[in-house]
């Protein structure tokens, strides 16, 4: 009796063991992601405040217009990457693409701190500012794709979209982050301060937290298989061909669910400023509370995915960012009371939640193995790179022709093609590759 006692204390203490593992290896790939995304949303912060430096000639909303530009080139490199850090990640393992996908930020974040102005050295300087932001862009391109499939391998079977969720934590955290740190930057140095050379700490500060990022997952517990990796057509875009299903419904939610995310997150800022009329600070510190609440419910709404199916998860979020787009960003201009204004910000971030909290495992559970990382992050990138990279660059057209409000109708259409995919998609705790019978 004693025997079968001991053997079950055993097991259950080989079960913690195994957990404690589990959990460490999430925090260490998430504490990278983290540090992607606060380097990738550092620019979108201080734009207001460099644009002159680098676009010195034209009104404020023409400079914003430009470095808007270049945030949107910047994802262009992202298909680049999904493709590039996909095939490492599935012929050379995930841990190895995470490692070079997160020094790569951080050479681009430091070249952006020490980049000379357009003073010093004329049309130079925006041309290094591009060039950074396509390294940049090709590591972000790497990053989603191949920690989704990595966070989605190491989660426990049937807790995998709570576990998941996490990389949209550690994404909306760094993002935070950056709104964080110029919030006190706001807060200590004069607007002069902030145009002249204080824009150029925040992307100081991320190349040193890149290389604590770079020694945490050093440590990390390889997840594909030695033979998944041998596979011969493993990381290959032919193989990926053979998927095709999946892929139109990795595409369809990521046109919606990448416009609708990036337009209430780093376009709702200058919106509020520019359309609003809210002062910046203030914008800054509102935005603040909301991202913190939003990424707060993250792990809710990815357990909520384990007990209802993603499917559910994402019928919700497409249905309703359809009918309430519209409604919420017209009410906005009309109201000058804050906590209207947070309530309808809120209540945006609220609907994305269906989607970001499982956004990663559910394209995951898309492929099998041997293309996974590729599959994942390359069709992610494309569509990434064609509406939410270009959200803001789109908003701003439409605004400075006079049109805003049909960008509002553009993100309510682009959540129903989200939607379309979510009803083509199959119940993936039963047809997925990570705990169903792999027929998708």
């Amino acid at each position: 009796m004693s025997t079968i006692s001991e053997a079950g204390a055993m097991d259950r203490a080989g079960q913690a063991a195994d957990t404690r593992q589990r959990v460490v290896a999430i925090v260490a790939a998430s504490s990278g992601n983290l540090v992607e995304w606060y380097d990738f949303y550092a620019y979108a912060f201080t734009s207001i405040y460099f644009a002159g430096a680098f676009f010195p000639s034209g009104d404020a909303t023409s400079q914003l217009l430009a470095t808007a530009g270049i945030f949107a080139v910047g994802f262009f490199m992202r298909p680049l990457g999904g493709w590039l850090f996909g095939w490492i990640a599935d012929r050379h393992g995930r841990k190895n693409s995470m490692v070079i996908s997160v020094l790569l930020m951080c050479a681009g974040s430091l070249m952006i701190a020490l980049l000379p102005t357009y003073e010093t050295i004329g049309a130079l300087a925006p041309a290094l500012l591009l060039v950074a932001r396509l390294a940049q862009g090709l590591s972000v391109g790497g990053e989603y794709g191949t920690a989704a499939t990595y966070m989605s391998e190491i989660a426990i079977k049937g807790n995998r979209g709570f576990y998941s969720s996490f990389q949209y934590v550690t994404l909306v955290g760094g993002q935070l982050l950056a709104l964080l740190v110029l919030v006190s930057l706001q807060q200590t140095l004069s607007d002069a301060d902030l145009k002249a050379w204080g824009w150029r700490i925040p992307f100081a500060v991320g190349a040193v937290a890149a290389i604590v990022a770079l020694y945490l997952r050093r440590s990390l517990k390889e997840t594909i298989s030695a033979e998944a990796a041998h596979h011969k057509e493993a990381g290959s875009i032919s193989a990926l061909l053979q998927h095709k299903r999946a892929l139109f419904i990795t595409f369809a939610l990521t046109m919606g669910g990448s416009l609708y995310f990036y337009s209430m997150t780093t376009y709702m800022q200058k919106f509020l400023v520019n359309s609003v009329k809210i002062d910046a600070r203030t914008v800054s510190t509102l935005m603040t509370c909301a991202l913190v609440v939003f990424m707060l419910m993250q792990p809710a709404f990815g357990m909520l995915s384990d007990r209802i199916g993603r499917r559910n998860n994402l019928l919700c979020f497409g249905t309703l960012a359809a009918l309430a787009t519209v409604p919420i960003m017209l009410a906005l201009p009309g109201t000058t009371n804050l906590y209207v204004v947070f309530a309808l910000v809120m209540s945006a971030l609220l609907i994305a939640c269906f989607y970001t909290s499982i956004s990663g495992v559910v394209k995951a559970e898309l492929f099998p193995a041997e293309v996974r990382a590729l599959g994942v992050g390359l069709p992610y990138a494309i569509a990434n790179a064609l509406f939410g990279g270009t959200a803001e660059y789109v908003a701003l057209s439409f605004k400075s022709s006079g049109y805003e409000q049909v960008f509002f109708y553009y993100v309510a259409a682009l959540a129903g093609v989200a939607l379309i995919g979510s009803f083509v998609m199959p119940d993936t705790r039963r047809h997925g590759y990570l705990e169903g019978d792999g027929r998708v």
